[in-house]
């Protein structure tokens, strides 16, 4: 096979794999990390996962997506359900994390972690 587009183990992971910002590969063209996906015994593509902060930028394009808009003009309420929803997908977990979040909702840092403390405190009560 030389095109791993032709083979319908493509069309059941594309969608997951968009969503996540991967990229579908040849095996041959595996490296180490990727992740090589079988269909009966034969090798049918490679899955190149992207790296952390690559995602954060993916994450936060699909949320304007959803939102129909630049997540700096969402109101108080809604950036503070997107930097909820963000915790909960790890967004926090990566290297300037909190600053990339910031950037893009148009707000400081000390204003995401006045989000995110809120949060910690009402799951709290």
């Amino acid at each position: 096979m030389t095109e791993p587009g032709d083979h319908p183990l493509v069309s059941a992971v594309k969608p997951l794999v968009d969503a996540m910002g991967a990229e579908i590969l040849r095996p041959d063209q595996a490296d180490p990390d990727d992740v090589v996906l079988a269909w009966e015994g034969e090798d049918v593509l490679a899955v190149r996962l992207p790296q952390l902060s690559d995602s954060l930028d993916h994450i936060l394009a699909a949320m304007e997506r959803r939102h129909g808009m630049p997540l700096a003009e969402l109101d108080r309420k809604t950036k503070q359900l997107v930097v909820r929803t963000l915790e909960a997908r790890g967004a926090f977990s990566v290297r300037h994390g909190v600053e990339t979040v910031a950037g893009a909702l148009g707000v400081s840092r000390f204003t995401v972690y006045n989000y995110l403390n809120r949060e910690n405190a009402a799951k709290d009560s």
